[in-house]
């Protein structure tokens, strides 16, 4: 059991450690390009609401923080995102702000167990299917155009992998049913948009007489 606990110490490091390069990529292109065009506002606020929930969830439960360390990373990554696109639409205005504080109140609520914790074990279970919608309509986007030229492998290819070592370090730490379901599905998600876009990575073109 030393060796596996071993294993799961690693595995974790490995994971936060990718994870803290996921969002970068994305926040750098928006900032040399000065420009959202594209980003969808709505989508953002969603992985916001996961990330919140299942960093929240995960401290409230006293869980290991090797075990979650990459949600509050990933949380922190996509505030920075979010920031940038609401500058570059010029939606920076007092109603963002005062959203903005909104939600940093319910997150202290959440975090200082002034709302019950039994209110985040209902909502934990929400964010499998908000995290795996995003990757659906992706992967139906692919499959269609069949053409995955702008699409990442490496990108696809990290979030298979953290996923599925958090499935192998959460089953040692709790084995919290809630958290293997989700991280099970993003798994199968993540790896079905890979190997979708390896096999339509060089599309068949017709070729020119």
């Amino acid at each position: 059991m030393d060796i596996l606990h071993m294993i799961s110490d690693v595995l974790s490091i490995i994971t936060i450690s990718l994870c803290l390069i996921l969002k970068v990529p994305q926040i750098l292109n928006l900032y040399k390009l000065k420009s959202a065009k594209g980003m969808n506002l709505p989508g953002l606020f969603l992985e916001l609401t996961s990330y919140t929930v299942m960093t929240c969830y995960n401290y409230c439960n006293n869980y290991s923080l090797m075990s979650y360390m990459e949600y509050p990373i990933i949380l922190f990554q996509e505030l920075i995102l979010i920031f940038l696109v609401l500058k570059y639409k010029n939606l920076v205005n007092t109603t963002s702000i005062a959203g903005f504080g909104v939600y940093l109140a319910i997150l202290a609520a959440f975090a200082l167990r002034i709302v019950p914790t039994v209110v985040l074990s209902f909502m934990a279970p929400l964010c499998t299917p908000i995290s795996a919608s995003s990757k659906i309509v992706q992967l139906v986007a692919l499959l269609r155009s069949k053409d995955s030229e702008s699409i990442s492998v490496l990108t696809w290819f990290l979030s298979a992998f953290t996923n599925f070592s958090r499935i192998f370090t959460i089953y040692l730490d709790s084995a919290d049913l809630t958290l293997l379901t989700n991280f099970g599905i993003s798994t199968f998600l993540s790896t079905s948009m890979m190997v979708a876009t390896i096999y339509y990575k060089n599309p068949k073109k017709e070729k020119e007489f």
